[in-house]
């Protein structure tokens, strides 16, 4: 993947801040024999690169001055909560030197598995990048998981894929991580059907009387109403 940068000839935070306002956005190349320089790149162009996986996991081509180098990502940093990268670093690659790079897994297969297809597992994609050594020519740019053999609660881990040629795994003290994983589903439990109607509710809620019955329902006496006198006819 080649980008095209331009020399830049200010340093400090107020000549960055005018490059970025003009759409530039600084950043640095080193590594190599040569010392660090400091350049520029369009930051639209910059911007939409960065949403590439290529651009963060292989080897790029810079253009710089009519002259080609390759380098690789080392650092992005962006604004808080901007759209807006803030600077980037460029490491030179030299071809005969091993070099450390993260690497992104690429998965396939889970649908044809039997944890999948048969079980109805749920798979978990638990490593998604690997940190390897190797030459700059041996970097691939994904590590390919095939998950097609997983079976019921099943996992695959480091050891059941096979790395690139010259390729090693950085494990930082870890014997044999965990790639991806398959769990059954849990299953949710059905609360009982309430009862039907106003009768049954009131049922339950009424203490139970002899033998286990509800007792009925207490007899509010009526209130006399005292009759009304009727005034005698005169004679």
């Amino acid at each position: 993947m080649k980008f095209v940068a331009f020399e830049r000839a200010k340093q400090g935070t107020g000549a960055s801040r005018r490059l970025r306002t003009s759409g530039r956005t600084p950043g640095i190349v080193y590594g190599g024999e040569a010392q660090p320089q400091l350049i520029e790149l369009d930051h639209n162009a910059l911007w939409h690169a960065l949403k590439k996986e290529t651009f963060h996991a292989s080897i790029l081509e810079m253009e710089l001055g009519g002259a080609t180098s390759k380098v690789l990502l080392r650092d992005v940093q962006y604004h808080p909560f901007r759209q807006l990268v803030q600077h980037i670093d460029f490491q030179r690659v030299d071809a005969r030197t091993r070099m450390t790079m993260k690497v992104p897994l690429h998965f396939k297969g889970e649908e044809e598995s039997d944890a999948v297809k048969l079980e109805l597992n749920l798979v978990s994609h638990v490593t998604t990048e690997l940190e390897v050594n190797c030459l700059p020519s041996e970097l691939p740019e994904f590590i390919e998981v095939d998950l097609s053999g997983l079976k019921k609660n099943g996992t695959v881990t480091l050891k059941d894929i096979k790395l690139p040629r010259g390729v090693k795994w950085v494990s930082h003290g870890k014997v044999n991580p965990v790639l991806a994983s398959a769990t059954t589903p849990a299953v949710e439990e059905v609360d009982a059907p309430a009862a039907e109607g106003a009768e049954a509710a009131a049922a339950a809620a009424a203490p139970a009387g002899k033998g286990g019955k509800a007792a009925p329902a207490a007899k509010t006496p009526a209130a006399k109403t005292p009759a009304a006198k009727t005034p005698a006819a005169k004679k």
